[in-house]
C-alpha cells in the first residue's frame, strides 16, 4: 500500500483543484505513438502517393542559361570627347539587370519571338506544348481581344484541309480551312500551313494522329508578364562584370531559344538606347539646317542682286578694323544663340517627359561652357533612380523609403531646371550685350558711302548665315560619327547551345519533402492527441494530481477472455493474473483497518462504466474465499446490476427493505459461491437518495453485522448522484474505482473533494482495466507497492508465451 506525500491543507487543495501535471510523460507519448500507428502509416502513404502523382503528372521544367559581360565604352565618343560622365561598374551592372527584367525590354523580346502563339497536344492529365515540333504553323491577325487565351482546336481531315473549333462569346464556333488560305472570322484572320522544317511523312503522321491538338493566341502583355516570372538574372563576377541569365520553361527547346534571344536582343537594345540621344540632336540640327539654309540662300541672292544692280565691285582695302570687330562679334552672337537654343530644348524635354535620359543629356551638353554646372545634378538623379529600382524589388511603390527617394528625385530635377534657367538668363544677358556692342561698332561706319554701307550690311547677313550653317554642319558631322560609333561593348560570353536541362520536378527533393510532411503530420497528430489526452492511464495519473493522502489498493488488469454474465472471475481460474490482483487487493485491505469485528466495504466510482460492480462482485468473492461470511448489497437502485450478474429476479431487495415492505431475511439470496450472499436492489423507487440516508439503513447494517463478517455495498456513481456518500462515510474500507483509458483525469477532483471536504478517512483507490503490456513503455502501475509477482513471467496459467519475430518485438 502506498502513502504518497501530500499536504492535507484545504487552501492548498483549492489552489490545485484544477491543476494537473504538466511534465512530459514519455511513456504516454510512446503509447499514443503506438496507438497512432495506422494514422502515421496513412500519412506516409498519402504523402508518398501524392509525391508520386506529382512526379508523374506535373509538367517538367527545363532551364537554359547564357552569360553576358557588361562593358561601357564608345570609341567615337572618346574620339570626340563626348562622354565625360562615367557610372561605376556596379551601377552599370545594376542598370543592365533592371533593363533585362523590365517589361519594356521583354516586350521587345516577345514581339521578335514566335511565342505569341502556343501549340499543344491535349492529354488526359497534362498537356504537351509543341514548340518547333508542331506539325503546323499559324499566322494570325486578332480583331477582338476576347479571343486571346482561347483554346482553338484543330482537326486535319486531309493533309491540306480540316476544321478549327473554339468557344467565343459563349457560343461554339466551327470553321473549315485549307492550308495557306486565310480564314476570315469576326475574331481573327488566320493562315495555317504545314511545318516545312519537318519531314513531310512525319508531318502527315502527326496530323492524322493528333485527335486533340489545339493552339492558343497569347496577349503580348500577358505573355510578357509570364516571361518575367520565368527569367532569373544574377551577378556571377563583379570584377569581371558578368551576369548570368536563366530562363525556365516547360519546353526544353523554347527555354534555349528564349534565353539566346534575350541576350542578343539586349545588345541591340543597348545600342538603340544609347543612340537615341544622337538621333534627337541630329533631328534638331537637321531642322535648324533647313531654316538656316533658307536664310543663307536669301542673303546670298540679295547680295548678288545688289552687286548686279549697282555694278558694285568688292574693294579689298574696304575691310577696316571695325569690320573685323563686327565679324568677331557676329561669331560670338551665333555661338551664344545656338547654346541658348540647345538649353531651351533640353529644359523643354525635362519638363515635358518628367524624366531624364542621362545619355541624351550628355550628348546635348558635351563641349559646352555650362557642362560642369549641370553635371552634378545629373549624376545625383541617376544614382537616385538606380537606388529606387533596387528598393522596388523589396518594397512597394507606396512605402516610405520609395516616397523619400521620389521626393529627392523631384528636388534634384527642380534644382537642375533652376540651374538651366540661370544659365539661359546669362546667355540672354550676354546676347543683349553683344547686340548692343555690335550696334556701336556698326554706327562707326556711318561716314561710308551708301553703297558701301549697304554692301557691308548684306555681307554681314550673308556671313552670319554662312557661319551658322557651317557650324550646324560641323555639329551634324560630330553627332553622326557618334551615332555610328555606338556599337554595343557588351559581350555574350556563353550561349545556350543545347536544349534546356531538366530542373523540375526534382525527384529527390520531392520525396524528401513528402517524408518530412509525413513526419510533421505524424508529430502533429501525436502532439494533438497527447495534448488532448485526458484519460487516466496509470496510478500515477491519480496520485500526482491529488493533493490529499490516498491509499492505492491495487490495479485490476484487463480480463483477456469474455467477462461472464455474473462478472465473477476470481473463481474461474485461481492462478490467473486477475485473481492474483484481487488477492493483492484483499491483502492491502488489512493495512487500512486490521481491527476485529465485522467490516463495511463501500465501492463507488465517478460515472457508470468504470467497472464498479465488477470490482465489487470480485472483491466480495475473494473475501469469501478466506472462509469469511460476505453479503453484497446493491445500493445502485437507479441502475441495478447485481441481479443480472446472478440471474435472479429483482422483485424484492434494498428498496423494499428500506421502505419496510419486505423483511430482510426474505431478500437475502444465496450465490453459488460459498459464504457469499447478496441482496438485489429491488424495484426502482422514486426516492433512492432519501432511502439511503434513512435510519432504516443503519438498522439494516447493524442487523447484518450480526451474521456476516463483511458487508459490501455496490454504491451508485458518486460523480452523477450523491446517494453513495452516506455509505462511503460509514465504510471501514471506502473504495473508489477508476478505469484505465476510460476515466478522465478531471474525475480526480471528485476524489480530492471527498477526502478534503467530505472528510472521508481511509479512502483508497483501485485502477481497473489496466493493459499490463504497457509496462514495456515504462508505466508504473504498481507505484511501488507490488500487488503481484511480475505479470508475464510464466508463473500464472494465463500467461501466454509466444515466439516473437524482430518486427513483433519492435512493435511490442
Amino acid at each position: 500500500m502506498i502513502q504518497p506525500e501530500g499536504d492535507n491543507s484545504l487552501d492548498k487543495y483549492r489552489d490545485r483543484v484544477s491543476k494537473f501535471s504538466s511534465e512530459l510523460d514519455l511513456a504516454l507519448v510512446l503509447y499514443i505513438t503506438k496507438r497512432s500507428f495506422w494514422f502515421v502509416l496513412i500519412f506516409f502513404v498519402l504523402s508518398f502517393g501524392t509525391a508520386t502523382i506529382y512526379l508523374r503528372y506535373s509538367q517538367p521544367e527545363y532551364q537554359s542559361s547564357t552569360v553576358i559581360q557588361i562593358n561601357e565604352n564608345s570609341e567615337a565618343s572618346q574620339v570626340l570627347q563626348m562622354t565625360k560622365f562615367e557610372n561605376t561598374g556596379q551601377n552599370k551592372i545594376a542598370e543592365a539587370i533592371e533593363q533585362i527584367r523590365s517589361k519594356i525590354f521583354l516586350k521587345r523580346v516577345v514581339a521578335k519571338s514566335d511565342i505569341q502563339i502556343s501549340y499543344f497536344n491535349e492529354g488526359t492529365f497534362k498537356n504537351n506544348e509543341l514548340y518547333n515540333s508542331s506539325p503546323y504553323f499559324v499566322k494570325f491577325n486578332v480583331k477582338k481581344d476576347n479571343i486571346y487565351g482561347t483554346k482553338i482546336y484543330i482537326k486535319f481531315n486531309t493533309p491540306n484541309s480540316g476544321k478549327i473549333s473554339f468557344i467565343a462569346d459563349g457560343k461554339s464556333q466551327v470553321i473549315s480551312f485549307t492550308t495557306f488560305n486565310v480564314i476570315n472570322s469576326p475574331y481573327f484572320d488566320l493562315s495555317i500551313s504545314p511545318n516545312s522544317t519537318l519531314n513531310k511523312q512525319a508531318v502527315q503522321q502527326q496530323l492524322s494522329e493528333n485527335e486533340k491538338s489545339y493552339f492558343i493566341i497569347n496577349n503580348i502583355d500577358n505573355i510578357t508578364a509570364n516571361l518575367q516570372t520565368k527569367i532569373d538574372i544574377k551577378l556571377i563576377n563583379e570584377a569581371a562584370k558578368t551576369i548570368q541569365i536563366k530562363v525556365t520553361d516547360v519546353n526544353a527547346q523554347k527555354s534555349k531559344a528564349l534565353v539566346n534571344l534575350i541576350s542578343k536582343e539586349y545588345l541591340d537594345f543597348d545600342v538603340e538606347r544609347k543612340s537615341e540621344s544622337s538621333k534627337s540632336i541630329l533631328a534638331f540640327i537637321s531642322q535648324q539646317l533647313e531654316l538656316v539654309y533658307g536664310d543663307l540662300k536669301s542673303s546670298e541672292s540679295n547680295l548678288q542682286e545688289f552687286r548686279k544692280d549697282h555694278n558694285y565691285n568688292v574693294k579689298d582695302d574696304a575691310v577696316d578694323v571695325n569690320t573685323i570687330r563686327l565679324s568677331k562679334i557676329e561669331d560670338d552672337i551665333l555661338k551664344v544663340e545656338l547654346d541658348e537654343k540647345i538649353l531651351a530644348e533640353l529644359q523643354q524635354n525635362i519638363i515635358k517627359n518628367k524624366s531624364i535620359d542621362t545619355y541624351q543629356l550628355i550628348s546635348l551638353i558635351s563641349g559646352t561652357e555650362y557642362e560642369n554646372s549641370i553635371k552634378e545634378y545629373t549624376q545625383n538623379i541617376q544614382k537616385l533612380l538606380l537606388e529606387k529600382e533596387t528598393l522596388l524589388y523589396m518594397l512597394t511603390p507606396n512605402s516610405e523609403n520609395i516616397k523619400q527617394i521620389n521626393f529627392n528625385i523631384e528636388t534634384q530635377k527642380k534644382l537642375l531646371i533652376e540651374t538651366i534657367n540661370s544659365v539661359r538668363l546669362k546667355y540672354k544677358s550676354r546676347y543683349s550685350a553683344l547686340n548692343q556692342k555690335y550696334a556701336e561698332y556698326q554706327g562707326k561706319n556711318v561716314g561710308n558711302p551708301d553703297e558701301d554701307l549697304e554692301h557691308s550690311r548684306l555681307m554681314r547677313l550673308f556671313s552670319i548665315s554662312e557661319k551658322y550653317y557651317t557650324m550646324l554642319l560641323e555639329k551634324k558631322t560630330e553627332f553622326s560619327i557618334s551615332k555610328a560609333g555606338f556599337v554595343s561593348q557588351n559581350v555574350i560570353l556563353e550561349e545556350a547551345i543545347n536544349d534546356g536541362a531538366y530542373v523540375s520536378p526534382n525527384k529527390k527533393t520531392t520525396l524528401i519533402i513528402a517524408f518530412l510532411v509525413a513526419i510533421l503530420l505524424s508529430l502533429l497528430l501525436i502532439f494533438i492527441r497527447y495534448f488532448l489526452h485526458d484519460k487516466i492511464t496509470s496510478v500515477n495519473d491519480v496520485v500526482n494530481n491529488i493533493d490529499a493522502s490516498i491509499s492505492v489498493l491495487g490495479i485490476v488488469p484487463n480480463y483477456e477472455s469474455d467477462v461472464p454474465v455474473s462478472q465473477l472471475v476470481v473463481d474461474k481460474n485461481p492462478k490467473s493474473q486477475i485473481a492474483e490482483a484481487f488477492r493483492s487487493i484483499r491483502s492491502n485491505l488489512h493495512f487500512i483497518n486490521n481491527t476485529e469485528g465485522p467490516k463495511i466495504v463501500a465501492v463507488t466510482s465517478s460515472i457508470s462504466g468504470e467497472g464498479k460492480t465488477f470490482v465489487c462482485l470480485n472483491v466480495a468473492g475473494i473475501l469469501a474465499y478466506t472462509g469469511k461470511k460476505v453479503i453484497l448489497l446493491d445500493l445502485d437502485m437507479r441502475k441495478p446490476k447485481i441481479h443480472k450478474g446472478f440471474g435472479v429476479a429483482n422483485d424484492v431487495g434494498m428498496s423494499t427493505i428500506l421502505t419496510n415492505l419486505t423483511p430482510t431475511k426474505d431478500c437475502i439470496n444465496k450465490s453459488h459461491f460459498p459464504n457469499l450472499d447478496y441482496i438485489t436492489a429491488g424495484p426502482i423507487p422514486p426516492n433512492p437518495s432519501e432511502l439511503i440516508i434513512s435510519d432504516r439503513l443503519n438498522l439494516l447494517i447493524n442487523e447484518l453485522k450480526e451474521s456476516y463478517d463483511y458487508i459490501v455495498f455496490d454504491n451508485p456513481p458518486i460523480g452523477l448522484v450523491t446517494d453513495g456518500i452516506t455509505t462511503i462515510q460509514k465504510a471501514d474500507y471506502p473504495i473508489y474505482v477508476f478505469r484505465a483509458d476510460y476515466s478522465r483525469k478531471s474525475f480526480v477532483q471528485i476524489l480530492d473533494k471527498l477526502i478534503n471536504e467530505g472528510n472521508i478517512k481511509n479512502l483508497s483507490i483501485i485502477l481497473n482495466g489496466v493493459d499490463t503490456s504497457r509496462s514495456a513503455y515504462g508505466y508504473k502501475y504498481g507505484y511501488g507497492y507490488g500487488y503481484g509477482y511480475g505479470y508475464g513471467n510464466g508463473y500464472y496459467s494465463d500467461d501466454k508465451v509466444e515466439k516473437k519475430t524482430g518486427f513483433s518485438k519492435l512493435w511490442k
